[in-house]
């Protein structure tokens, strides 16, 4: 496997080695600095000045240089103009193709600068993580807030990159001018709603994405997809991506993940009625309603394992196993047995595709739509798990055609199953499988493929962000760019197994998931056993309930806007996530039902709190997860995606099983013994909360 030392000899210009920021250097003084401070020789203020003033020309190098070559871009695009100017008057048709191709150099050479100053720029990240890591001291969080907002400080130089924007803007406008519009006289300007399309100017748009920590609501929502993705493609890749994308098949995998979230959550109105018609116990709701997440934990892992070969099979395979399940659903009504119920659900869990969703978006969607692509699964989850319990309050009707009936609790089923046949023959139609290289292609693809992953982790997205990731890159053979190091094969794959994917989680990820999984645990507690709790306090009818859980589902996009365009922007992620979590335990111990009345009031509004706090945390959890969980997870069948699924899979049966079993001690005890777990899984994740995150800022 090609280490990222290497690509990053591969990519490097020659001509510019001396402005890189000098990792290697840097990295022997924070040794040298641990060995003076244990013999003794070195105070510890004095270390810290010393190596801020090293940083502080490190950056200094780095942004006079960029200034310099921005310049020199700068005035090739002024003679650029002069010839454009002088072929306004004389017009060439030769001519005015070299000129755009000259002007498409100026824009390669831009992108070529973009590289330099991610990677310099990730170097600075990594060698301030492992000065923190050494000492045991805050140095990042000082130096960034010290350096980010002084006027004469160059560290925002890098950030705010005006002088590129500049350029860009020059480059496009006189490509845009050079094209054949055809007799049009309009700029760019004059069109604002229809921006010119090259390449070139695409790629660098990515790049500069990529340079800029900007949180708005398509990133907040990407990351809470949690698709991990590489950064910095080539050339080559890029070109590979277009050719595997396919727009009709992207839009059927965002189908499949609405359509199954429909399908989880329209038996949650019903399956209180359903399993008292079978001559159950209205509590098993939970076990009919978790079924399906008893069988998503195994088949989220050979879905994974399957989309490394292909993936049209496991949607097809998906889209019949669901439609057999549905049928069986529905005709246990008619068969009046609860083993059939609970098998049709199994079933339905057997075809949970979501593991292929994302990893389609991760491996076959460009890099310049992946964003919007990983937006669009999440808003599929989002308006699924809102019309499923509404569309099972609207299925109110009551016949028999033949001998099977349709009714209330048997149309959920019914209506799934011709959705999902509907759905089998729209992909059977209309997806188009990626083009795959052979076994060997893609083994050489992968190689040199995870090095980038591994060096660029996000990128500047969250620059100079300390995490724990640090802890597991050194223990792995020490991933610190360093063009004369290069980490063993082994240690810089994939993970092959859930155990080696669990020894790469770091403390911090394993607290993420802790969240994720009380998140999740107290969502389907609220959700599976709401027709339960709301008929026996306050009489609900089927309609009432799925209204109430279909107004609780649409809270979640507008959620997601409010938080990734303006929380996010005035609160570190870890405070929202702070408080997110205290508001999720003020939601639950307003749901219990102590001393005073139960009141609908006092249901609706915990309930309210407690979801939409929990959908606030999942999306600033998921966000931080992205960013703290090792780069070796973002590939392979064991990745970070997997993980997340599959704790949040597994918080979702054991709350369906807790109500189905605390049933058996009376509906009267349901909500409060059911809260109980919620509560001090809450608490725990709180306090390891608080603590992880004081150790590590």
């Amino acid at each position: 496997m090609v280490a990222f030392g290497k690509k990053l000899k591969e990519r490097q210009i020659l001509e510019w080695q001396g402005y890189y920021i000098n990792y290697k250097l840097m990295k022997k003084k924070v040794k040298q600095y641990v060995q003076q401070i244990e013999g003794g020789t070195q105070n510890r203020r004095h270390v810290l000045k010393d190596f801020s003033r090293m940083l502080d020309t490190q950056i200094e190098k780095i942004v006079l240089f960029l200034l310099e070559q921005q310049g020199l871009l700068a005035s090739r695009i002024a003679k650029l103009g002069e010839q454009h100017d002088t072929l306004q008057q004389q017009p060439d048709i030769s001519q005015i193709s070299e000129l755009r191709e000259a002007y498409r150099a100026v824009g390669r050479d831009l992108l070529k600068l973009l590289f330099f100053v991610e990677i310099n720029a990730i170097g600075l990240r990594k060698i301030l993580k492992k000065f923190d890591k050494r000492f045991g001291y805050r140095f990042t969080d000082y130096y960034v807030k010290t350096r980010a907002n002084h006027p004469y400080s160059q560290l925002q130089q890098v950030f705010k990159h005006v002088g590129v924007g500049a350029v860009v803007g020059a480059i496009s406008r006189n490509l845009g001018d050079l094209q054949d519009r055809q007799g049009s006289y309009l700029s760019i300007y004059d069109q604002p709603a229809l921006p010119f399309q090259d390449p070139v100017i695409d790629s660098i748009k990515a790049a500069v994405d990529r340079l800029t920590h900007s949180t708005n609501f398509l990133h907040f929502l990407a990351q809470h997809a949690l698709i991990m993705q590489e950064e910095l493609p080539t050339a080559v890749e890029e070109h590979v991506d277009d050719q595997k994308y396919h727009f009709m098949s992207l839009l059927l995998n965002l189908a499949n993940t609405f359509l199954y979230m429909v399908n989880t959550y329209i038996v949650v109105p019903t399956a209180d009625n359903y399993s008292m018609s079978l001559g159950a116990a209205a509590t098993v709701c939970g076990v009919v309603i978790g079924a399906m997440a008893v069988a998503q934990v195994f088949s989220s892992v050979y879905f994974s394992a399957w989309s490394n070969k292909s993936y049209y099979r496991p949607l097809i395979f998906s889209s019949i196993v669901l439609f057999v399940g549905n049928t069986m659903y529905a005709l246990a009504y008619d068969l009046d047995s609860i083993v059939v119920l609970l098998l049709g659900r199994l079933f339905c869990g057997l075809g949970s595709a979501r593991a292929v969703n994302r990893r389609y978006i991760s491996d076959c969607v460009p890099l310049k739509v992946r964003m919007q692509a990983s937006a669009g699964f999440v808003s599929a989850s989002a308006l699924g798990m809102a019309c499923g319990p509404a569309l099972g309050g609207l299925l109110q009707i009551n016949f028999k055609i033949y001998k099977i009936t349709f009714n209330e609790d048997t149309l959920p089923g019914w209506v799934m199953a011709v959705a999902w046949l509907v759905y089998l023959i729209w992909l059977w139609i209309s997806f188009k499988e990626p083009v795959r290289e052979t076994q060997e292609s893609n083994i050489q693809q992968e190689s040199n493929a995870e090095p980038v992953e591994n060096a660029l982790e996000k990128g500047l997205a969250q620059p100079l962000l300390l995490s724990s990731e640090d802890k597991q890159e050194d223990e792995d053979g020490d991933q610190d760019i360093d063009v004369s190091e290069e980490a063993p094969e082994e240690s810089r794959g994939p993970a092959t197994s859930i155990g080696s994917a669990y020894r790469l989680l770091t403390t911090s990820v394993k607290v993420q998931l802790l969240i994720y999984f009380m998140l999740k645990y107290a969502i389907e507690i609220l959700l599976s056993e709401s027709s339960v709790v709301t008929t026996y306090y306050f009489n609900w009818s089927t309609s009432t309930v799925a209204i109430f859980l279909a107004c609780l589902g649409l809270t979640v996009l507008p959620v997601n806007i409010a938080v990734g365009s303006y929380i996010s922007n005035m609160f570190e992620d870890r405070q929202i996530l702070l408080a997110s979590e205290i508001m999720v335990l003020i939601g639950i111990l307003l749901s219990f039902n102590i001393i005073i009345p139960y009141s609908v009031p006092q249901y609706v509004c915990s309930g309210l709190i407690m979801f939409v706090s929990a959908e606030v945390l999942e999306g600033v959890n998921l966000a931080l997860l992205s960013r703290v969980m090792s780069s070796r997870l973002s590939r392979g069948t064991y990745n970070g995606g997997l993980l997340s699924t599959e704790a949040g899979t597994v918080a979702r049966v054991i709350a369906d099983g807790t109500i189905t079993l605390v049933g058996y001690l009376g509906e009267s005890k349901l909500l409060n013994i059911t809260l109980l777990p919620s509560l001090l899984i809450c608490i725990s994740s709180i306090i390891a909360t608080f603590f992880t995150y004081n150790s590590l800022y």
